[in-house]
C-alpha cells in the first residue's frame, strides 16, 4: 500500500544489467494458499481502523473475508464499525511465512469505484523492531478507482522514505496474474507475465539494503485512503476482490544467457529541451516526444558489471529520419552514432541498435540529439558475446569519474554558472564543447563562474581536484 508522500525516483538511477552468468527461471512451488474451501491458517487478520497511516476509512474484520467456488473474497461494506463507515479485510502471513527473494504470484480480479484500493503486497518482517519504512516494502499490485491500470511499487529508507514506482495499463475488473521476481540483483514487475517495471537491489544500489531480507505477504482491500482521496461512490459498495490463487516460488538454480535491463525513455534524471506524450506502441504509457537537435536526456547510475562487448537498443519513431548518439559521463566517452530511419509517422516505432565496448562500473549513460524530429519510447542495454569491439572515443582521456554529488545551477545557464557538492576551493576548472575542446581553463575559487560569452550550446564541465580525481557534468548554455 501506498505511504505518505509519493517520491519518485528517476528510474535510470537504479536500472541494472544482471550478471553474465545469473540464475535460471527455474522456480520450485514452495507455498501456495488455492482457497479451495478455506482459508490457509499461515494467514492472520489484521483487525481495527484508525486510518492505517493512510487516512483510510474502513475498519478491518474478518468477517469480511470468505471463500466460495475456489475463490478468496475480500468485500468492502457500508457497515458502522469502531467508529468507522466502512469494514473490508486485511490478510498477512507475518510470523508463519515469510520469503527472501522468489516469484510471487496472485491471480485476481479487482473491483471498480471511487474510493476503492485493492491491494496485493509484501512488507519486511523486521517491521516491529525497524519501522516503516525502513523495514522495507514490496507492492506487487495496487490499483485506485476505476483507473485501467495497476501499480508496482517498492518502498524503502534512504535518508528518508523513498519509493520508486511503475504501472502499466489492463482490465482490473477481469482476472489477471499480478507478480514479482524478486533476487539479489532486482525486483521485476509483471502481468500475466509481461514485465512492466524493474528496479535494481544490486549491491544495495540507492540505499536498498531493506530488500535482502525475509519478507511476509498481504492482501486486502482499501477504502478511501490520501491516494484514492476520500470520495467514496457507495452505489458500487458491497465491493468485492477476487484472489484465485496466492503462490510462492522460489530458484531451483542452473545458469542462463546474459540479462539485459530496459530503461523508459521518460525516466530520464536530467534533460534539455524534450517533452511527454502519450505513447501508442506496446506497452502504452509515455514516450520522450518534440526532440529538436542538441536535445539530450541523461539516466544515471546505470550498472555495467563487467567490461565487455553491449548491443544498446533504442526503441525510436521519426516520420522522416534523424540521427541519435550516446555517451557516458555527460559526453567524457563517446559511444557513436545511430542512424534513425524514417519509420512514415510519429507513432511508429522501431528499434535500432550499436554494439560498444564498456569497462566495468556505473556510469551516467546520456542520448543527445545530433538531429531533431524523432520520437523515443525506451533504450535496451543487452551484454553481448563475440570479440571485443573498439574501445569508444573519449572526449577528455583524463577524465575517469562522474561524481554523484557534483551539481550546478542554473542550467541552462546565460551568465554565472555556480557549482555545489564541491568541498573546497582549489583545483582547475575546463570547460570542453561537445568534440572535447577546452574552451575555458581557470582555477576553481569557491566562486560562481562567468561563462556568459561562451556560444549557445552544450558543455562538459570537468573539475579536477587537488588529488587529481576528476568530475564531469554536462550543462546547457542559452
Amino acid at each position: 500500500m501506498k505511504k505518505f508522500l509519493r517520491t519518485l525516483l528517476g528510474a535510470a538511477a537504479l536500472a541494472v544489467l544482471g550478471h553474465t552468468a545469473v540464475q535460471a527461471q527455474t522456480y520450485q512451488l514452495v507455498w501456495a494458499d488455492e482457497f479451495n474451501g478455506s482459508i490457509s491458517p499461515d494467514w492472520q487478520f489484521e483487525t481495527g481502523g484508525g486510518g492505517w497511516g493512510n487516512n483510510e476509512k474502513q475498519y478491518y474484520q474478518a468477517a469480511n473475508a470468505s471463500v466460495a467456488n475456489g475463490n478468496l473474497l475480500i468485500t468492502a461494506r457500508k457497515q458502522t464499525v469502531g467508529g468507522m463507515p466502512y469494514t473490508s479485510a486485511r490478510m498477512i502471513t507475518k510470523g508463519r511465512k515469510e520469503f527472501t527473494y522468489g516469484k510471487m504470484e496472485a491471480r485476481m480480479k479487482l473491483p471498480l469505484g471511487q474510493g476503492l484500493w485493492p491491494a496485493f503486497w509484501m512488507l519486511g518482517g523486521n517491521i516491529n523492531t525497524v519501522s516503516w519504512p525502513a523495514c522495507g516494502e514490496i507492492d506487487i499490485m495496487e490499483h485506485i478507482n476505476s483507473e485501467n491500470k495497476v501499480y508496482g511499487t517498492p518502498h524503502w529508507d534512504s535518508n528518508g522514505h523513498a519509493e520508486y514506482g511503475g504501472n502499466t495499463i489492463t482490465t482490473p475488473q477481469d482476472y489477471h496474474v499480478y507478480s514479482v521476481e524478486w533476487d539479489a540483483s532486482a525486483i521485476r514487475w509483471f502481468v500475466d507475465g509481461t514485465q512492466f517495471h524493474v528496479m535494481s537491489i544490486l549491491n544495495n544500489a540507492g540505499g536498498t539494503e531493506e530488500f535482502h531480507r525475509p519478507f511476509f505477504l498481504l492482501l486486502n482491500l482499501a477504502v478511501a485512503g490520501n491516494w484514492p482521496g476520500q470520495t467514496v461512490d457507495e452505489s458500487k459498495l458491497p465491493a468485492t476482490m477476487y484472489v484465485d490463487y496466492v503462490r510462492v516460488y522460489q530458484k531451483t538454480g542452473g545458469t542462463t544467457a546474459p540479462a539485459s535491463t530496459q530503461i523508459q525513455a521518460e525516466s530520464y534524471n536530467s534533460m534539455n529541451g524534450v517533452q511527454l506524450e502519450g505513447c501508442a506502441d506496446t506497452g502504452g504509457g509515455q514516450n520522450v516526444a518534440y526532440i529538436d537537435a542538441g536535445d539530450w536526456m541523461a539516466y544515471n547510475n546505470v550498472n555495467f558489471p563487467t567490461s565487455g562487448n553491449y548491443t544498446i537498443e533504442y526503441r525510436v519513431a521519426s516520420p522522416s529520419g534523424s540521427r541519435l548518439s550516446s555517451d557516458l559521463n555527460a559526453g567524457s566517452t563517446q559511444l557513436g552514432t545511430v542512424t534513425i530511419p524514417a519509420t512514415g509517422g510519429w507513432q511508429n516505432w522501431t528499434t535500432v541498435s550499436q554494439t560498444v565496448y564498456v569497462n566495468a562500473g556505473a556510469y551516467n549513460f546520456g542520448v543527445y540529439a545530433q538531429a531533431g524530429g524523432w520520437n523515443f519510447n525506451w533504450l535496451r542495454i543487452t551484454k553481448a558475446s563475440g570479440a571485443r569491439m573498439a574501445q569508444p572515443t573519449t572526449a577528455d582521456a583524463q577524465v575517469t569519474s562522474t561524481s554523484a554529488e557534483l551539481a550546478l545551477y542554473p542550467n541552462p545557464v546565460t551568465g554565472q554558472l555556480s557549482l555545489s557538492g564541491v568541498s573546497k576551493a582549489g583545483g582547475q576548472v575546463s570547460i570542453l564543447n561537445m568534440q572535447g575542446r577546452p574552451v575555458w581553463t581557470g582555477a576553481y575559487t569557491g566562486k560562481a563562474l562567468d561563462v556568459s560569452k561562451l556560444e549557445p550550446g552544450l558543455y562538459n564541465l570537468v573539475l579536477t581536484g587537488a588529488d587529481q580525481q576528476k568530475q564531469t557534468i554536462r550543462f546547457s548554455k542559452e
